[in-house]
């Protein structure tokens, strides 16, 4: 995203959201990379749950994690 990232307005309420919230960060590393959070099952399962940042401060849904995570089924030994 580099420096387009700045002018996007969801940034921006990304933003605010986190600082009304008292999140400060540590303002440390490159701060380009977007991140993710991945849900992988057991053995065969896969990805049960995939959630790419599409613009800084994106958040992946809790519930979907939690929902996400109940699916995992234990592999046999």
């Amino acid at each position: 995203m580099m420096l387009s990232g700045f002018f996007r307005l969801g940034v921006w309420q990304n933003f605010f959201r986190a600082w009304r919230g008292g999140y400060t960060g540590n303002l440390e590393g490159e701060g380009f990379t977007l991140g993710g959070v991945y849900v992988i099952g057991a053995g065969t399962q896969g990805i049960l749950l995939e959630h790419r940042e599409k613009e800084f401060g994106d958040k992946v849904s809790l519930p979907a994690v939690l929902e996400a995570a109940e699916k995992i089924k234990p592999q046999a030994s």
